[in-house]
Order: structure tokens, then C-alpha cells, then sequence
């Protein structure tokens, strides 16, 4: 049976495409673009929170599942925290008004800069490895820190259906290994020596890790924390930074599972850890965007091969490069409309879907079931609302595609503009156009080994 969560979904989907094919926003001039569902979004957080019920925890979003400004000010007007792993996303969530209080810096190859950043701002810090705190050490030797500072330890507690999201693997490259000789004696050590220390941190991954090995890292990593108080005799450890990873249901439009899900596994698994001891930080993203976006993209040419029925788009691996590169880990659902963005109900035939990339293998579905494409439709990829607008790859110079946010209130869809479309001369000059005539100047004969200003072509006056 179909929720009304999942009804609503569907509805405000299909009526933001007709009204972006009505308006011209998609359609020959702009081919390709992605929608986010705004009320489908605050849903999200809403459910969320009322998971986790009165326990005190900051819910942060991990700005790596999309970190577009508008959308992490959204998140930030609804009471969400940022989780940023690199300067850009730092700089990124700033801009869209998170304050440094409700901000946790994750990366594991952190600069001695990024570090004294957050560390004299008040934004908390999840350490790595041992030589990143004796980084820390120096710098609070100079300034002592104002936001919380933890240790992120991998339990080891095995891996996912998906390798590359496991992070709580034997040789994961995130954390203190705990289950290596000697790994937990360091990490008492080190809280030991420092009373600046108070939280850890565990993420054990996200996208095909089932609920039952998340809760088992968290379980170990509770057990970590009250293992170290009790030898210092003293609650050192008061915050427990618990990660996200819940998985996304990439075959209907149903959450499944849900957040209550997760924290039910949690409260079987480890009741301690939501008992209100310890202040606990969440790190979700692609469980609170990805259903609540679509890629929409006109269908270009359709042709044969090999009694294969093949319709070539304009979203391929440039957006979907996960689902490209790995379609058994990341399939996604493919709706099909017509020219007027309105759903096609015609009989279905086996289709494959492909994108504009020259490479053989650029398919964001093969041998789908789908009523017939023909040039001048729509394509619709659904559940792209995490990673499928942030993680762009450049393959082919292709642009950017814009993106636009939508609520459906009263019937009346309304939309509004979250990035503007990269336009080819912006590709141009992204591409180093501006120092078109470096590489010939540093092979003349009058060459001086530094850059030439000779005939250097202002951004400006790029021709495209």
C-alpha cells in the first residue's frame, strides 16, 4: 500500500515537470536540469527529529551529499547542524548561515590551517589519527579551543553490500582502528592526557550497510566511551558524534528504511546510548535529499541496436556517475513523459536510456521496461537528490545543469532558482582559457622560466 508521503511525493514531482516543460526552463535552449522537492526536504528533517524523540542531539547534514548553498539554508532554517569535510563546504556552509556552534569538521587529511581555523572559531573537530591531535596539541598549546574536540575510531565491524561506502572495514582509511594491537590503550591515552577531549565519533557507513552493522559500531563505540570515563574515573567523554548512514530505498518512492527505523535498531542494540548521558551529534545526507530530488532531461535522438531500442538523453554520467559506473550498487528509476512533461502511458517496450558522454558505457538504464521514448520526451531520474547535483564530472566539458527548487501549494506549483545552469564560456574558463598562451611562451627561446603576460586574453575576452 502506498503511503501519503509517498503519494505526495509522486504528485508534486509530476506537477513540477509539466510546469518546468510549460515554461520553457526545460526544452531545447536547456535540455537537462534537476528539480528538488521543498516541502519533501523539511518532511524529511521533521521525521528526523521526531525519530529521535526528546534525546539531545544536533542533527547536522553532510554538505558532501549536496552542498549547494540555497539548499544547505533550507536545511539551516529548518534547526539543522553542518557536517563539512574540506574548505569549500566549510565556506559553503557559512555562507548559507550556519553558525560555527552547530558546524563539525570531518576530513581525514585536515591542514594545520584548516585546523586553526575551526579550532579559534568554536567548530568542532573530529580527529582522524594520532598525528593530526599532536597537530592539535601545538595549536591549543598556543590558543586553547572553544568548540568540542573528539577522536573518530572505526570499530571494524565489517562491511556493506557496497565496498566503497563501508567505512568500518579492517583497513578503512577513516579512524582509529580499535579491534589493531594496542588501539584502544592509545585512544585512553590520549583522552588520559588531554581533558580538552570530549566526544568520539563513528560513522560505519552508509549505502548498503544494513541498520543491524550500523548499530553494532555504535554499540562498540558506546562501549569505547564508557570504557575510557571509567578508567579516568571522570566523565571526560560527554558527546558521541554517532554519524548517518541510513540507506535510501532506490526502487519506489516509499522511505524504507525510515528513521524510526534506525533509531529502533539503536534502542535494541544500545538503549544506554539514547538515554540523555551523553549529547549526541547525527551526520545524515543522502537519506534526507535523495528522494526529494529528480534529474529531468528532453530525450534527443532515438534509434536501434541490435533489436535494442535506445533513446539518448542529456543526463549521463556527467550527473549520474555513480549510477554509470556502478549500476548494480546505484540503479536508478526512470519515469517517462511526454513532450509536455505529462506521465506516458503508452505500452511499455525494453529501452535502454543513455547519456550524452562518448563512451560506450554512458547508460543510466539498460533493458528497462518503459512506454515508448521518442525525440522531443522527457526522462525523468528519480531519488537524484543527494550526490547527483554536487559531485559533477567533467567529462566532455559538459556544463553544469541548473537546478530549481519547488513547492506545489493550492495546486499552483511555484519554483525557484537554486543554481543557475553553467554556461559553455564558463566551461571555457574554468578550463584555463585565461592563460591560453602559458604553455607556448614557456617553450620559446626567450622563455624566463616565470608566467608570460604576452597577448594574455582577459576572462572577458574569451571567445566561445
Amino acid at each position: 500500500m502506498t503511503s501519503a508521503a509517498a503519494r505526495r511525493r509522486r504528485s508534486a514531482r509530476e506537477a513540477a515537470l509539466a510546469r518546468v516543460v510549460e515554461q520553457g526552463l526545460l526544452g531545447p535552449e536547456q535540455p537537462l536540469l534537476g528539480l528538488l522537492d521543498v516541502d519533501g526536504i523539511r518532511s524529511s528533517v521533521d521525521a528526523l527529529t521526531a525519530a529521535f524523540g526528546d534525546t539531545p542531539v544536533l542533527h547536522t547534514f553532510a554538505a558532501k551529499a549536496c552542498g549547494l548553498v540555497p539548499v544547505l539554508r533550507l536545511l539551516a532554517d529548518a534547526g539543522m547542524g553542518c557536517e563539512v569535510a574540506s574548505p569549500g563546504e566549510l565556506e559553503q556552509a557559512l555562507a548559507a548561515g550556519f553558525t560555527p556552534e552547530r558546524l563539525v569538521l570531518d576530513s581525514p587529511a585536515k591542514t594545520v590551517e584548516e585546523l586553526r581555523y575551526a579550532l579559534a572559531r568554536g567548530i568542532a573537530v573530529n580527529v582522524d589519527n594520532f598525528q593530526e591531535l599532536a597537530r592539535i596539541d601545538a595549536i591549543v598549546a598556543e590558543r586553547p579551543a572553544t568548540g568540542p574536540i573528539g577522536i573518530r575510531v572505526n570499530p571494524q565491524v565489517g562491511a556493506g553490500t557496497i565496498g566503497a561506502m563501508s567505512t568500518a572495514t579492517t583497513t578503512s582509511k577513516f579512524g582509529i582502528a580499535l579491534r589493531d594491537p594496542g588501539a584502544v590503550e592509545a585512544v585512553v591515552e590520549a583522552f588520559a592526557r588531554r581533558p580538552w577531549l570530549n566526544r568520539l565519533h563513528a560513522h560505519v557507513g552508509s549505502q548498503g550497510c544494513p541498520l543491524s552493522l550500523i548499530a553494532a559500531g555504535l554499540r562498540a563505540t558506546y562501549e569505547l566511551a564508557e570504557h575510557v570515563n571509567a578508567v579516568l574515573g571522570r566523565r571526560q567523554i560527554t558527546g558521541l558524534d554517532i554519524g548517518g548512514g541510513l540507506p535510501v530505498n532506490f526502487a519506489a518512492d516509499e522511505d524504507d528504511p525510515t528513521f524510526a527505523d534506525h533509531v529502533a535498531e539503536l534502542r535494541e542494540a544500545v538503549p544506554e546510548l539514547l538515554d540523555g548521558r551523553y549529547e549526541l551529534v547525527t551526520e545524515f545526507g543522502r537519506s534526507l535529499l535523495a528522494k526529494n530530488g529528480t534529474i529531468a532531461s528532453l530525450v534527443e535522438y532515438t534509434k536501434s541496436a541490435g533489436g535494442r531500442r535506445i533513446a539518448i538523453t542529456h543526463a549521463g554520467a556527467q550527473v549520474a556517475t555513480r549510477t554509470v559506473f556502478m549500476p548494480e550498487a546505484w540503479p536508478l528509476r526512470v519515469g517517462a513523459f511526454d513532450a509536455h512533461g505529462r506521465p506516458k502511458r503508452t505500452p511499455e517496450e525494453i529501452q535502454d536510456v543513455a547519456g550524452p558522454c562518448c563512451f560506450a558505457g554512458d547508460l543510466t538504464a539498460v533493458g528497462r521496461p518503459l512506454p515508448l521514448l521518442e525525440p522531443g520526451d522527457v526522462v525523468a531520474l528519480y531519488d537524484t537528490g543527494a550526490y547527483y547535483f554536487s559531485s559533477h564530472f567533467a567529462y566532455n566539458s559538459l556544463p553544469r545543469p541548473a537546478v530549481y527548487g519547488y513547492r506545489v501549494v493550492d495546486d499552483e506549483v511555484r519554483l525557484a532558482i537554486v543554481r543557475e545552469a553553467q554556461t559553455v564560456r564558463e566551461v571555457v574558463l574554468e578550463s584555463g582559457a585565461a592563460h591560453v598562451h602559458a604553455l607556448v611562451d614557456l617553450g620559446s627561446a626567450t622563455s624566463s622560466g616565470y608566467p608570460s603576460e604576452h597577448d594574455r586574453p582577459e576572462p572577458g575576452e574569451v571567445a566561445v
